[in-house]
């Protein structure tokens, strides 16, 4: 795998916190829901994850990459609840050198390897919950058609010469290598050996006549494409780095190989000597999904967000944008970059025998709780380390204890024996804090409460918005946290509803507890869509009320109905989340020095 090397340059912070008494009025309503206009200028939206290699089987990295995709699929979903205005596309990448060696190394004929490994992705992503629209396969008849095509609109534009290419080459990153990048290192038997610089597998010295793209012609507007476009490529760190390597000479690429070499891809139209290099073919599967060549592609390209991992990034960021420059075509219009795994500290590797299993971890923390581990702790911008403990103790505190222990409190029979949604009573808890009255039970930290909810929607759209999944599930889990200090704090367990006096401050209390669950579970469905479908039935939310469009947080504070008032709880749904047994959950254990 390619790698560059980034500093830690942003801390995992939570977010801000917010003044108690921040201003409260009519405008506040609804300030909770984001409404249609919000993506008015953006009215499609086509997610990607990239197509993944089927020389091996599937890890936790691959997976990182599908729920990132997912989450923020599934967050634009909610905003514009239209399906026809999202499409999501994954797959296996399936041609290539690499493929043609571990095909021959398993004594399997190549269709049978990809067949047996593309069939493993495709039950990981069901059993994960991907909901993506389409997965494509790079063997498959449509992309052949669409990669020939491609080829042909880059040749009759004068992009394409054929040429003697002699230089380094990496199998099993599948690219070519110029020798600034390429370093020497003691080999098994002591004898020195070249490598790549960046990912350190080996290379070798290749001298053939291929096709060769002009690439040199695209950095000037490769680098006007991303100075006039800082969220091109998010986070920033990655947008700097693309930046450097354009500062650098770009020179001419070579775009095939010769069969008699790799005979395992699509031949070159009009020349059957020559195999079409596998990134080039790889890459044009993000069009093949929308429909190219016909001209339906164009209603969703360049309305494109690629999500992709650091190893992958020049390909997607320097080699893909220039190739759709020189179709007469646009670049996507964000590519997102995460960042790897480690176990316990280190690279997964097979010879380490530390490659964790997704399929395991989704059984035994549960699909929802294996996605939230993942796309709470996983951030974009460094790697990130895996060891079992980490997602006992999250899971626990904050899906278990937390979220599930609140939802239980305030859904109990001995706390709320009607089993309804409690009236919320603004003599107890008027909108305007600090004033005094005999009813008037509110405190500042409840206003505080009432603030971090209300703009909470907005904090989490920010978030996704920036790449920072994260920092969204840092702030409902912080909201939670508050929600948990109010119920707490006002103890309805000791309060009677036969008292004129405590009956009205329990049933506000309540409210206002069920209308944060309300807003939890709407903002958890793209993180774990199981759980948050569970909560809202529990709260008596019907499916048509779950869009970010009509979030409309505590709508009594504000002076307007609450729909939900006096309406009966959903069936008992169970525990949320169960708790785990952290001595029977191991699949891999921290090694402490």
């Amino acid at each position: 795998m390619l790698r560059t090397s980034f500093l830690r340059l942003l801390g995992r912070t939570g977010a801000s916190k917010l003044s108690l008494l921040e201003d409260f009025g009519p405008r506040y309503y609804g300030s909770g829901s984001l409404s249609a206009r919000d993506d008015a200028s953006d009215a499609r939206a086509y997610f990607t994850t990239p197509i993944f290699y089927v020389n091996a089987a599937p890890h936790i990295g691959h997976l990182y990459s599908a729920l990132l995709a997912d989450a923020l699929c599934r967050h634009r979903r909610l905003r514009s609840p239209s399906t026809a205005a999202t499409r999501f596309s994954t797959g296996t990448d399936e041609h290539g050198l690499k493929i043609q060696q571990a095909a021959a190394t398993a004594g399997l004929a190549p269709t049978e390897l990809c067949d047996r490994i593309s069939e493993q992705f495709q039950q990981l992503f069901q059993e994960a919950g991907i909901s993506c629209t389409d997965f494509i396969r790079t063997t498959e008849a449509r992309h052949r058609v669409a990669v020939q095509q491609f080829w042909g609109v880059l040749k009759s534009r004068g992009l394409l010469y054929k040429g003697l290419y002699e230089g380094w080459y990496c199998a099993s990153d599948e690219c070519f290598l110029p020798e600034a990048k390429v370093t020497w290192q003691p080999g098994p038997s002591g004898d020195s050996l070249p490598v790549s610089l960046e990912s350190g597998h080996p290379v070798s010295w290749t001298k053939e006549e291929n096709y060769i793209f002009r690439l040199s012609q695209f950095r000037e507007p490769l680098q006007r494409w991303l100075r006039g476009n800082p969220q091109a490529i998010t986070p920033e760190p990655f947008h700097h780095v693309v930046l450097q390597w354009l500062d650098e000479e770009l020179p001419d690429l070579s775009v095939s190989r010769r069969s008699s070499h790799l005979h395992w891809g699509i031949p070159v139209p009009g020349d059957d000597s020559q195999t079409i290099y596998v990134w080039l073919d790889a890459l044009v599967n993000y069009l093949t999904v929308i429909g190219y060549p016909n001209a339906e592609f164009k209603f969703w390209w360049p309305a494109t967000s690629h999500i992709i991992g650091k190893d992958i990034l020049k390909f997607h960021a320097i080699y893909w944008p220039a190739f759709l420059l020189g179709a007469g075509m646009s670049p996507p219009q964000r590519i997102y970059v995460h960042s790897h795994w480690t176990v316990c500290g280190q690279k997964m590797s097979k010879s380490l025998g530390n490659v964790v299993d997704p399929r395991t971890c989704l059984n035994r923390y549960t699909v929802d709780g294996f996605r939230y581990f993942l796309l709470r702790q996983g951030v974009p911008n460094w790697d990130c380390d895996y060891y079992d403990e980490k997602v006992v103790k999250l899971l626990n505190s904050e899906l278990a204890d937390a979220l599930g222990g609140l939802l239980n409190r305030c859904t109990a029979k001995r706390i709320n024996p009607s089993e309804t949604y409690p009236a919320f009573c603004t003599n107890c808890f008027p909108s305007e804090p600090g004033l005094m009255g005999p009813s008037v039970r509110a405190q500042a930290e409840d206003y505080a409460l009432v603030s971090a909810v209300a703009t909470l929607p907005k904090r989490v759209a920010d978030h996704y918005d920036n790449f920072q999944i994260y920092k969204a599930l840092e702030a409902v889990s912080s909201c939670v946290r508050q929600t948990n200090g109010f119920v707490q704090r006002h103890a309805p367990w000791k309060l009677n509803w036969d008292s004129p006096v405590d009956a009205p401050w329990l049933s506000t209390v309540l409210h206002v507890a069920l209308e944060c669950l309300r807003v939890f579970g709407t903002l958890l469905q793209p993180v774990t869509p199981s759980l948050a479908d569970k909560l809202l039935s529990r709260l008596g939310v019907s499916v048509s009320e779950r869009s970010l469009g009509k979030l409309y947080f505590l709508p009594r504070f504000y002076g307007h109905p609450c729909p939900f008032e006096g309406r009966r709880l959903g069936p008992e749904t169970g525990v949320l989340f169960p708790k785990l047994d952290q001595s029977r959950t191991w699949v891999v254990k921290a090694h402490r020095t």
